[in-house]
């Protein structure tokens, strides 16, 4: 990646924001897609603005609001957007959503833009770039403790009871939506972590473990193992995010509590 493809995602999230600010979060009918999510006019006019302002030849489209197209797999660069990450929080007029891409290359995650609008937070970055924050340059902190730190938890698996163990452990917790303005706020230093021990879609997390890497923290499977994108199946088993000096103290934590 290089400076051009951050220039990119920025310019393709101002559009982006243009056309999602004729849709009013909260006052916004929607439909339900088959597995049950909810779906808006708005995901889709995103979407077709993303798909315009991206892609270039010989480069890869991965989203969640248009068909997989097997080809992406045999290019080396694929951009994974999600035109709403937290849908049904921009239905609920709750300002936890936003528009999320990211730029993998062979596998890895290596650039990411994410916009949410309602909190007017643009933070982009890449690999050897570091990360902005509505153009500011923004540094991720570095505790070692996790004794304390503030780890942004899903607002849907809270209230399904999958976070109660992790209340009973010497971290604070905040409930936030959508998982890549999560990861957004790790990246730009304004979270210690972020971690969801259920699948997500690549589309889900990919801008955002860009981020995060450039800002030099740790992204992980739950296993520890790297997290791989662009794959057939476009599914991870679950997302760790966290600060640089967190990764093995979070990995002792959840294993913890999982016995």
């Amino acid at each position: 990646m290089n400076e051009k493809d951050l220039v990119r995602i920025e310019r393709a999230l101002v559009a982006a924001r243009e056309v999602v600010a004729a849709f009013t979060p909260g006052e916004i009918e929607s439909v339900l897609k088959t597995g049950g999510d909810p779906l808006t006019k708005a995901d889709l006019a995103v979407n077709a603005v993303l798909a315009e302002s991206l892609p270039e030849p010989g480069e890869g489209w991965l989203s969640e609001e248009t068909a997989d197209d097997s080809s992406r797999l045999e290019c080396s660069r694929v951009w994974v957007v999600d035109p709403i990450d937290g849908t049904r929080e921009f239905i609920q007029g709750i300002p936890e959503w936003c528009i999320s891409v990211g730029l993998v290359e062979e596998g890895r995650a290596v650039a990411g833009g994410i916009l949410n609008p309602s909190t007017d937070q643009l933070i982009v970055g890449g690999e050897g770039h570091g990360v902005t924050l509505n153009g500011r340059a923004v540094t991720m902190g570095a505790p070692t403790d996790i004794r304390g730190a503030l780890v942004l938890a899903s607002r849907s698996e809270v209230k399904r009871g999958e976070w109660d163990a992790f209340f009973r452990e010497p971290i604070s917790i905040r409930n936030v939506g959508s998982v890549a303005y999560k990861l957004g706020l790790v990246a730009a230093g304004l979270a210690d972590g972020t971690w969801t021990l259920v699948p997500k879609h690549e589309w889900d997390v990919a801008a955002g473990a860009a981020l995060v890497l450039a800002g030099g923290g740790v992204v992980m499977n739950p296993d520890g193992t790297a997290a791989v994108f662009n794959q057939a199946n476009p599914k991870l088993k679950g997302f760790i995010a966290v600060s640089s000096g967190l990764g093995e103290p979070t990995m002792e934590l959840i294993r913890k509590v999982q016995g």
